[in-house]
């Protein structure tokens, strides 16, 4: 008797402990964007992950602070189901030339609204990127975050190097070399893609008929 009370004792402990363990797990869930890395000058979805930390109480807003300093240009939010989005827009100083004319003007802060994210939940909130920079090695977000109790968490903290991650780290991207395909995602890669798949498709069939054609015995032969 004494020892199945202990067992169920350490049983009662371990599920404790299990259960701390995983509700604190919720405050290591942060802002991030996703992917997190990207080619340099690439056309892509880019996708703002916002979990809901609060126990009792539901996100209501997000603001997304876009850079200034290496500006993303062409940016058009994707319409999310049960909010509202409000485009803010700054001067490039000096302006951007791209094939399409000089660009004047960035995309520096979009807002969404109107919606909930319960507890225990997360939204994802997308926006199209038609030309992220290519004069540097990352670019990092500024993500505030308003809950239904006037709570506002902003995730602005940046992360320094040897130091451990701040308590509301910023979301980053990071940007690689150019991969020359643009966006996984978009029509024109997809294209590509078939365009490169049939023509494989093509010659291992071709391969494959010749192989039967040498290995078919000849009318004469017997």
């Amino acid at each position: 008797m004494l020892k199945n009370k202990v067992v169920r004792a350490a049983a009662g402990v371990g599920v404790t402990a299990l259960a701390v363990l995983c509700g604190g797990g919720a405050a290591w869930a942060h802002v991030t964007v996703d992917p997190s890395s990207a080619p340099k000058g690439a056309e892509i979805t880019l996708g703002f992950r916002v979990p809901n930390e609060e126990p009792t109480a539901s996100t209501v807003k997000l603001q997304i602070v876009f850079p200034s300093d290496h500006p993303i240009l062409g940016i058009d939010p994707r319409q999310t189901p049960g909010w509202t989005d409000k485009i803010t827009t700054a001067a490039l100083n000096p302006p951007q030339n791209t094939d399409d004319g000089p660009v004047t003007q960035y995309v520096s802060e979009i807002d969404w609204a109107g919606g909930s994210i319960p507890p225990g939940h997360f939204q994802e909130f997308y926006v199209l990127a038609q030309q992220l920079p290519t004069d540097a090695d990352s670019v990092t977000f500024k993500a505030v975050q308003t809950y239904s109790n006037g709570d506002v968490v902003r995730w602005i903290q940046t992360a320094e190097t040897g130091q451990p991650e701040p308590e509301h780290p910023a979301p980053v991207l990071t940007l690689t070399a150019s991969s020359g395909l643009g966006d996984p995602n978009s029509s024109d890669t997809a294209g590509i893609v078939g365009v490169i798949l049939g023509a494989v498709a093509v010659v291992v069939a071709a391969v494959a008929l010749i192989m039967v054609l040498r290995r078919r015995p000849s009318a004469t032969s017997g």
